[in-house]
């Protein structure tokens, strides 16, 4: 009875050692404890570590790049760059003709987002987020490149007044994420 009781002892001690030597590594491909033999594969471990530690970056990355800034409630309209009263040039840098290159902007950040006018309480640049279940299941990105809306609200760029009007209408009391400030990164 003794000799098992000893022996049970000395197996628990060689199961700590391996854990131990598990857990903080030695720099050996394979190490040997006792009469119990452990392989370790070291560069698995190693690949698996930074493909998790990317993986965690890439999620900081994008919750970075996207977590808003702020939030603000306004109105969401609709409005073309064919208007009676409009030339198709936007009030903002680069001032491109929508008539010409259409209803989205290529962003170097955040790639096709849709182009919207605001009142100057935003900068030029200013990347924004909501969501409009008629317009998208998805949440729509937009920069600000245009002007002549009051206050809070936001006119969304369509291909023409007839989409704008009967599509887009008027969302009430909308909450848009201001994602970017001005042309900052």
């Amino acid at each position: 009875m003794k000799q098992y009781v000893i022996s049970r002892i000395t197996m628990a001690i060689e199961l700590i050692i391996v854990f131990v030597l598990i857990i903080f590594g030695t720099g050996k491909e394979t190490f040997s404890v006792s009469s119990l033999s452990v392989a370790n594969n070291m560069d698995y471990e190693k690949n698996l570590s930074a493909s998790i530690i990317k993986s965690n970056q890439n999620e900081l990355y994008i919750k970075g790049l996207y977590s808003p800034l702020y939030t603000f409630t306004g109105d969401l309209t609709g409005y073309a760059g064919d208007c009676a009263l409009c030339t198709g040039y936007l009030a903002c840098p680069p001032r491109t003709n929508v008539l010409k290159e259409g209803i989205y902007y290529n962003d170097k950040t955040y790639g096709t987002v849709r182009i919207v006018a605001s009142s100057r309480n935003y900068p030029c640049g200013t990347i924004i987020r909501f969501k409009v279940s008629k317009l998208s299941k998805d949440p729509i990105y937009a920069i600000i490149l245009d002007r002549g809306v009051g206050g809070n609200d936001i006119d969304l760029l369509t291909e023409n007044e007839d989409y704008a009007r009967k599509s887009v209408g008027r969302v009430r009391d909308l909450e848009f994420e201001v994602i970017r400030e001005g042309w900052k990164k």
